[in-house]
């Protein structure tokens, strides 16, 4: 009978399959909470390559370019004027595809305000530019008067205490 040789476990990572063999002790460990409350698990190893702080790469460690063009910023900030209430959602307001984007959209529509709705799913360099052009990571992204307002936990809380009202009504009336 002859024996088979068996290959350690595969770790399975978010970025796949690393076999185990090639995978040195973890240097560290960090342990995160996203903005959903799941916990998010890093772990940095030894493969992680070390940089000499001389080298133009030690400085830039991420070379992504910005998704938010002087174009797509123009753009933006006519779309954000063009009404004095615009919601960029996931979806539309007939259809919203998004538990968060429906909620804003049933306070909108509850307030009687009248609003574009702008679907983030059809572009996403729109999707990606409208994050950095916000400094705001989530949708929907609610504009008041040319402004951010602010996200569907803030739209809420908004408008249970009344706020949303009276900044809609000053957003109409100027």
């Amino acid at each position: 009978m002859a024996l088979r040789s068996i290959k350690p476990p595969s770790l399975i990572t978010p970025a796949g399959v690393i076999s185990s063999s090639i995978v040195n002790k973890p240097q560290s460990y960090r342990f995160a909470v996203n903005n959903l409350h799941q916990p998010i698990y890093i772990i940095r190893s030894n493969l992680t390559p070390k940089l000499k702080p001389s080298s133009p790469a030690a400085k830039f460690r991420c070379s992504a370019s910005s998704a938010l063009t002087p174009q797509l910023r123009d753009t933006l900030e006519k779309l954000v004027n063009s009404e004095k209430v615009v919601l960029f959602m996931k979806g539309t307001r007939d259809f919203p595809m998004c538990g968060f984007s429906n909620t804003v959209v049933q306070i909108l529509k509850n307030l009687n305000v009248p609003f574009e709705d702008v679907n983030i799913l059809e572009n996403e360099m729109l999707r990606q530019g409208l994050k950095e052009y916000s400094n705001w990571p989530t949708f929907p992204q609610l504009y008041i008067g040319g402004e951010f307002f602010g996200g569907c936990d803030i739209t809420l809380e908004a408008f249970q205490s009344g706020e949303l009202q009276e900044v809609v009504e000053r957003a109409i009336c100027s």
